[in-house]
């Protein structure tokens, strides 16, 4: 069974920290781009980061350059990949969801075929 299951989502003060992950399995991941994205109240869907199958080059938003990490270990029968996120802002309080993408990179949300059910991230200011 195909799933994407995101956890390590919460409530954290702004200027603090919390790690996303996200565990992938059901099909074989390991060569499939994967992202984080978020969805904040009354606001589009947006990119946050993407890794591909090799784990070089990853890509971020500018709003997150600097203050985020993404990775990914490729096992198995699943694929782990992590949010590191430091330094949070009141305007990052949204759902984050991991997704996974076949074939060529890409910052556009909707090219991303598989989803998981996301995870909320609240921060306080």
């Amino acid at each position: 069974q195909l799933q994407l299951v995101e956890s390590g989502g919460g409530v954290v003060q702004a200027g603090g920290s919390l790690r996303l992950s996200c565990a992938a399995s059901g099909r074989n991941f390991s060569s499939h781009n994967m992202g984080w994205f978020r969805q904040g109240p009354g606001h589009e869907r947006e990119t946050v980061a993407t890794i591909d199958w090799s784990g070089d080059s990853p890509y971020y938003a500018d709003s997150v350059k600097g203050r985020f990490a993404i990775s990914r270990v490729n096992a198995q029968n699943t694929v782990y990949v992590h949010l590191q996120m430091n330094s949070l802002k009141p305007e990052e309080t949204a759902v984050y969801y991991c997704a996974a993408k076949e074939g060529s990179k890409s910052s556009a949300y909707y090219l991303w075929r598989y989803w998981g059910q996301g995870t909320q991230v609240t921060v306080s200011s």
